[in-house]
């Protein structure tokens, strides 16, 4: 079992001065305990359904780019892009410079975007949603066609690039890995089995397995082997936890065969609160077998 880190508010640093030192304790922190990957929101307030949107956000592949120089092994990915906020050809340099100047640890989340307020406030042109699926395949596919040895044209329905020229290529090989976010059983899961590398899903661990088996009909459906796809599960830490109870929760999505935990930053000192529950339980979390798909 792997073990990633989710990263959703800043009001623990305390004022804007103190988030800079925050992040730099929390990244190095997670590091040193054997985190694997470290990921931001992407967005643009904070999410208004979990705290006030005037909660201090950060912008997110700023904000990697800042963990890529006071890190030396940690993955970095926001879970995950909105596909309105960057145009799809900006976002595959974006990772590839994030990817370039990290040594090759560089991941790409992307979803639909859903959070409307956000985009008002800023005047970002928020779609319907069927319209965003569309905008999240062609953003799909730029970001492969820009990875690869073909730098022609793109013709779609929403975006046109006369070229996909980008250099440097990422270092990662053959091309940074694509999470894509999102539960939804008949558009984002058919997505996720045609193109992606890892999925997210949240919930308890009936809920996970559900979308699992959805996942598996879609992987059917285009000859794929959902073998190759890294299911990742949030978790949400709650007061009391000790390192066996990690150890529990992880070991309870293993079993439906999710891959990877992803606990969600918690409490007033994150980094502390890291190291005393996920430090303990790192090496028996990493020998915990997933379950075969």
């Amino acid at each position: 079992m792997k073990v990633d880190l989710h990263v959703t508010r800043f009001d623990w640093a305390g004022s804007p001065a103190g988030i800079g030192p925050g992040v730099t304790r929390l990244a190095r922190s997670a590091e040193a305990i054997g985190i694997r990957t470290l990921s931001f929101m992407d967005h643009y307030f904070q999410m208004d359904v979990m705290a006030p949107a005037e909660d201090p956000m950060l912008e997110g592949y700023t904000a990697l780019g800042f963990v890529a120089g006071v890190t030396q092994a940690l993955r970095l990915r926001l879970l995950v892009s909105g596909v309105t906020y960057r145009h799809p050809g900006l976002l595959a340099k974006i990772v590839t410079t994030l990817d370039v100047l990290s040594g090759g640890r560089a991941e790409l989340g992307l979803g639909a975007a859903w959070y409307e307020r956000e985009h008002k406030g800023l005047g970002v042109p928020f779609p319907p949603v069927a319209e965003r699926f569309e905008r999240l395949e062609e953003a799909l596919q730029i970001c492969l066609q820009m990875w690869s040895d073909d730098d022609g044209a793109f013709h779609g329905k929403h975006y046109q690039l006369a070229e996909t020229l980008c250099s440097p290529a990422p270092i990662s090989s053959p091309r940074p890995r694509i999470m894509i976010g999102g539960g939804g059983e008949r558009k984002t899961l058919r997505l996720v089995a045609q193109y992606a590398d890892a999925c997210n899903f949240f919930g308890a661990p009936d809920a996970v397995a559900q979308k699992i088996d959805v996942l598996r009909r879609h992987c059917d459906t285009v000859s794929r082997d959902i073998r190759e796809i890294e299911v990742t599960a949030l978790i949400s830490v709650q007061e009391g936890w000790t390192p066996d109870e990690v150890l529990r929760q992880a070991e309870a999505y293993a079993e439906v065969g999710t891959t990877t935990v992803m606990p969600s930053a918690w409490g007033a000192d994150p980094a502390a609160g890291l190291e005393a529950l996920f430090g303990p339980a790192m090496a028996r979390l990493s020998a915990i077998e997933p379950k075969l798909l």
